[in-house]
């Protein structure tokens, strides 16, 4: 197609007002995924909470062999589970993963004050209610199970292996929000000043940081189709998320030496939104026997799609080695 053409080349679709992520054609979602040869599934369910959760999965094409494993995935702050997201999920299940994914709490098209998360614990909940049923189907029971997250998902992957850290056979954990970058981190005063202002008014969105997406994007083109999501949060960051942002994530860097599972973490050394620097100490002071990691000489937070082509061609390599090569270590064993 002509849109992805253009993407190929690291540019965008001339068409302004884009449909989905991948162009104007075919317009029908489900015409897209069998063109890419996999499944795709979306419903809504509630949480123990009372919640409505938006979810999907991805999932080879049903004359395929059964699945390798289940990956769980969660996206970043501000983001969603369709436009620019679902293009990793797609490259998985286009190599034999089943791919499960949901809106956070206030993002995409599940319930909840836009961008507004003011417990992180409560988001980590539903992400084990969710993944548990994922487990329970009998379709996908007895699969390994690894999780994959983005940014603030990445975080809350590793919150989810403190509760039961044999759940799940590995972690992807893409530029992890384990310490917030002190180039979008608002300096001293203003957290305290802040903090105050949040006991009252939790929901307002005056926090004074750059736009995140921008700082996150290398391929300027490709900042236009981002900009285009119809999901995308764009107002500044609510009182009550960044507070507990900055509270989980100076949790999880007080917590590195606590971590046990299998992992792989990648991050771009031009990141300024998570700190590559945090991603390095998570390598090195993590319990786990299994574990890599991957810094990208130059590139920033968005690594799977605010690259070049080429620089994403080689962080999906990257990943889908790593899983594949436990699937079939999992495989030798049995």
């Amino acid at each position: 197609m002509g849109d992805d053409a253009a993407l190929q080349e690291g540019g965008c679709p001339n068409d302004k007002n884009l449909k989905n992520f991948w162009g104007n054609s075919p317009e029908d979602e489900d015409a897209y995924f069998e063109q890419q040869g996999v499944r795709g599934t979306r419903s809504f369910r509630t949480s123990p909470r009372g919640l409505t959760l938006f979810v999907r999965s991805w999932l080879p094409p049903a004359a395929a062999p059964p699945p390798r494993a289940a990956v769980l995935m969660v996206h970043g702050y501000g983001n969603d589970v369709t436009w620019t997201f679902q293009a990793t999920p797609i490259f998985l299940a286009q190599h034999g993963f089943a791919c499960f994914a949901f809106d956070l709490e206030g993002h995409g098209r599940s319930a909840g004050l836009r961008a507004f998360v003011p417990d992180v614990d409560l988001v980590v909940d539903d992400a084990i209610d969710y993944f548990d049923s994922v487990k329970n189907d009998p379709r996908f029971s007895g699969l390994p199970r690894f999780l994959y997250g983005e940014s603030m998902g990445g975080a809350i992957c590793l919150l989810i292996q403190f509760r039961d850290p044999a759940a799940y056979q590995g972690a992807v954990l893409v530029a992890p929000m384990c310490k917030i970058s002190d180039k979008v981190r608002p300096a001293w005063p203003i957290p305290q000043v802040l903090s105050l202002v949040a006991r009252v008014m939790p929901t307002l969105p005056i926090v004074p940081t750059a736009d995140i997406m921008r700082k996150s994007v290398r391929v300027e083109a490709k900042k236009a189709v981002a900009e285009m999501n119809p999901m995308r949060y764009r107002g500044k960051p609510r009182l009550g998320t960044v507070l507990d942002l900055l509270r989980v994530t100076d949790c999880l860097n007080r917590r590195l030496g606590d971590v046990r599972i299998p992992f792989i973490v990648l991050h771009g050394s031009e990141d300024a939104v998570t700190d590559p620097e945090v991603s390095q100490a998570l390598y090195r002071e993590a319990r786990s026997e299994d574990k890599a990691i991957r810094i990208y000489d130059g590139m920033m937070h968005s690594l799977l799609f605010g690259e070049t082509e080429e620089n994403i061609a080689a962080v999906r390599r990257d990943i889908l080695a790593w899983l594949e090569e436990r699937c079939d270590r999992r495989v030798e064993i049995q």
